[in-house]
């Protein structure tokens, strides 16, 4: 990755590094990650208490959705450990290209969608981040600061599940996130953990656009009826209980998980599915909320 000083190229190349106290290092960092948000409509969180609930697909579905509708969408893969945002969107072979004097482009997945992911910068799918909070601070402070968003309408930021390191320091760097969506599955643990999501934001002050029950029912291949595998409901139950919006549910289609696979999103190949029409209502939810 590319890091900047007040130079405008990497730190240890800059002829005033020497002298560049790490004071003036850090101002001009947040400069950097100031310039670039200023730029951008709206920015906000996608959130899960716990793993396995669906939150990146829920957060690439509902970026195609917008994006389709003429937004112009980044998305920023927070999840150092586990960044499979590329892979989902098919781009996961892709490389970032240096942008004019400093900093580095985003891959653009297609029109109107942009992304960034630690992803792009492993030497093969197998490779481990083994990186300390310090290291994925630093990292965040450069895809926040020194990735050329350019002017968006929305950034996504798809957060590792929890609410540790990556959460905090998007928080500690943006200063204002606009927003955050708590994604969730029905059974009892992982609306357990969901509740601790939303208390995360509001200690935070984040103010919390809403609550996605995500694989709230099966749509049956065979027969098209829904059947109950995780429960039904819980999601907006927990939602109420926390005074929180609920934007919708979202039907598990074993179709999903092909389209994960093969990295196309969802909503763009079944544009005729019930769980296209679910994501379109969450978008027309979240676009109200945000207005």
């Amino acid at each position: 990755m590319v890091s900047t000083c007040a130079g405008g190229t990497g730190c240890k190349s800059c002829d005033t590094a020497s002298t560049c106290s790490q004071q003036d290092k850090e101002k001009h960092s947040q400069d950097l990650i100031d310039a670039a948000m200023g730029a951008i409509g709206k920015k906000f969180m996608v959130l899960s208490g716990k793993g396995g609930v669906g939150k990146s697909s829920v957060a690439v579905n509902l970026a195609a959705t917008l994006a389709g509708r003429g937004k112009k969408i980044g998305i920023l893969d927070a999840d150092i450990h586990g960044p499979n945002i590329p892979k989902m969107l098919g781009i996961d072979d892709e490389r970032p290209e240096p942008a004019p004097g400093a900093g580095i482009f985003p891959i653009c997945a297609a029109d109107n969608l942009h992304v960034m992911s630690v992803g792009f910068f492993l030497q093969h799918e197998e490779q481990a981040v083994v990186w300390r909070g310090p290291m994925k601070h630093g990292v965040m402070k450069q895809f926040l600061g020194e990735v050329q968003w350019g002017e968006l309408d929305y950034l996504i930021i798809d957060l590792p599940p929890g609410t540790g390191d990556e959460a905090l320091s998007i928080s500690h760097l943006i200063g204002k996130v606009d927003g955050a969506v708590i994604v969730t599955t029905p059974q009892d643990v992982a609306l357990l953990d969901s509740k601790k999501s939303i208390s995360f934001c509001k200690e935070l002050k984040i103010p919390l656009i809403g609550v996605v029950e995500n694989m709230s029912g099966m749509l049956c291949p065979h027969c098209g009826e829904n059947i109950d595998l995780f429960k039904s409901g819980g999601g907006e139950e927990i939602a109420k209980k926390m005074q929180v919006p609920f934007l919708g549910r979202v039907p598990l289609d074993p179709a999903m998980v092909l389209c994960g696979d093969e990295g196309k999103p969802f909503v763009s190949t079944h544009p005729e599915s019930p769980v296209t029409a679910a994501f379109a209502g969450i978008a027309d939810a979240w676009e109200r909320l945000l207005a």
